[in-house]
Order: C-alpha cells, then structure tokens, then sequence
C-alpha cells in the first residue's frame, strides 16, 4: 500500500484462490507485472473481474466503503475497522459511520 507492507487477512476461499493462480518463477507478486515487478496498474484487470461477476461500474474503493459500512452496522469498533483497513488515522475511518 502507499503507507507500506501489511499483512491482509484472507478467508481460506480466497486463500486457495491466489494459490491456485499462476506464477511468475522468481517474482514474489502475487500480480506480477514487468519482469521482477509488481503490477503497477490494478485497473485493467479489475474492470476484466468486474465484467465477469456482473457487477457494473463497482470500484474497488466501493469494496472497501462497503466493508466498513456493514462492519460498523454489525457493532465492530472503529479502531478495529480502521486496522482492518489499515488506516493510520481514526478520522478516516470515521467517515464510514453515519
């Protein structure tokens, strides 16, 4: 991410997912891009995904938006929703509650 390396917590459908895609021998990219590097642009094939599951002009921000929004209605706190998130700051988690 922008602000660095995290750890993401996956559900074990997701899991075997990734693991099952091909990969690039030597690139540690779970979505290599050039030779060596990560995908720089996720767009292109987030449109491609998109397109197949039918779901319209969905961004990948609306995904995000969407989690916090039922997490918070499902009573999570926000400091947890925010590390989930991997907000630094609980003023931006803070926009998701009503």
């Amino acid at each position: 991410s922008k602000t660095g390396a995290r750890v993401v917590s996956l559900p074990p459908q997701a899991v075997a997912l990734l693991a099952a895609l091909p990969r690039e021998e030597g690139n540690p990219w779970v979505f290599p891009g050039k030779p060596g590097a990560c995908l720089g642009n996720i767009y292109g094939v987030w449109y491609s995904v998109r397109a197949r599951a039918g779901l319209g002009d969905v961004r990948l921000h609306d995904l995000r938006h969407s989690f916090a929004s039922r997490a918070l209605a499902m009573g999570e706190s926000l400091p947890m929703i925010g590390r989930l998130l991997g907000h630094s700051r609980i003023e931006t988690t803070a926009r998701y509650a009503p």
